[in-house]
C-alpha cells in the first residue's frame, strides 16, 4: 500500500514522504496512530496544503521533546520485583512498569513512549529508549532489583552473581567460626578433665598429710 507519512517513521522516511508499506502494517498502525495516510491524490494536496503548518508543529514539539530528553536522558530508575537466587524473574518488566518507574520520579513517560530491545527478566541493569518524538530519544536505566539496598549494589557495579558471592563467602565464614568457637570450647573442657586428676591427687596427699600430723 502507498502512503505518506505525516511524521518521521524509523527505516521508512520523513514527514511528506510517499512509500509503499504492507497493507496490514498500514492499516493496524501507521494509520490509525496518525503517523501516515493513504497517498490518495486528496490526501496528498491536503498535505501540501497544510505542509508548513505540520512543519512548524512538529518543530515545537520536537523542541519541547529535546528540552525533556535533557532532563531524561541518562537517568536510572529503581525498578523492584521478585526473583530467584540466580536471579531470574518471577514474570517480566514490562514499558508499563517502565514508564511507571518514571513517572514516579517526576518524569512524564508514556508506555507506548518506551522501547524494549527484549523482555525484561533478569535482575540488574538495563538499559531502555524512550522515545519522546520521531526524531528524539532518551537513553533510561532500568535498575531491576529485589530491594532497594540491593538496587544500591547493583548500581555501584556489583552483578547479582557478585552479591550472591559474597553472602556465601559470609555465611561460611560465620560458619567456620562457629566450628572454631566450638573447637576452643572443647579444648577448655579437655584442659579441664585434663587438670581434675591432678588436683585430686593434691587434695589426697594434703588429706594424708594432715592425719599423720
Amino acid at each position: 500500500m502507498q502512503i505518506i507519512l505525516m511524521e518521521r517513521v524509523a527505516k521508512l522516511g520523513q514527514m511528506g514522504d510517499v512509500v509503499n508499506v504492507k497493507e496490514g502494517y498500514a492499516r493496524n498502525f501507521l494509520i490509525p496512530t496518525g503517523k501516515a495516510m493513504r497517498a490518495s491524490d486528496a490526501n496528498i494536496k491536503m498535505f501540501d496544503a497544510q505542509k508548513a503548518q505540520l512543519e512548524a508543529q512538529n518543530l515545537e514539539t520536537k523542541k519541547e521533546a529535546e528540552a525533556m530528553a535533557g532532563r531524561l536522558d541518562g537517568e536510572s530508575f529503581i525498578v523492584i520485583r521478585s526473583a530467584s537466587d540466580a536471579g531470574a524473574l518471577y514474570g517480566s518488566v514490562t514499558t508499563r512498569d517502565a514508564a511507571d518507574a518514571a513517572t514516579e520520579a517526576g518524569f512524564t513517560v508514556d508506555k507506548k513512549q518506551v522501547v524494549l530491545q527484549a523482555p525484561i527478566k533478569e535482575l540488574g541493569l538495563h538499559a531502555v529508549t524512550v522515545q519522546l518524538h520521531p526524531e528524539v530519544d532518551a537513553s533510561i536505566t532500568l535498575n531491576v532489583a529485589r530491594s532497594v539496598e540491593e538496587a544500591e549494589l547493583q548500581a555501584s557495579g556489583k552483578s547479582i552473581q557478585d552479591l550472591a558471592a559474597e553472602e556465601e563467602a559470609a555465611a561460611e565464614f560465620e560458619i567456620q567460626e562457629l566450628f572454631d568457637d566450638i573447637g576452643a570450647a572443647q579444648m577448655d573442657d579437655d584442659e579441664l578433665v585434663a587438670d581434675a586428676p591432678a588436683d585430686d591427687a593434691a587434695d589426697a596427699e594434703d588429706a594424708s598429710d594432715d592425719e599423720q600430723s
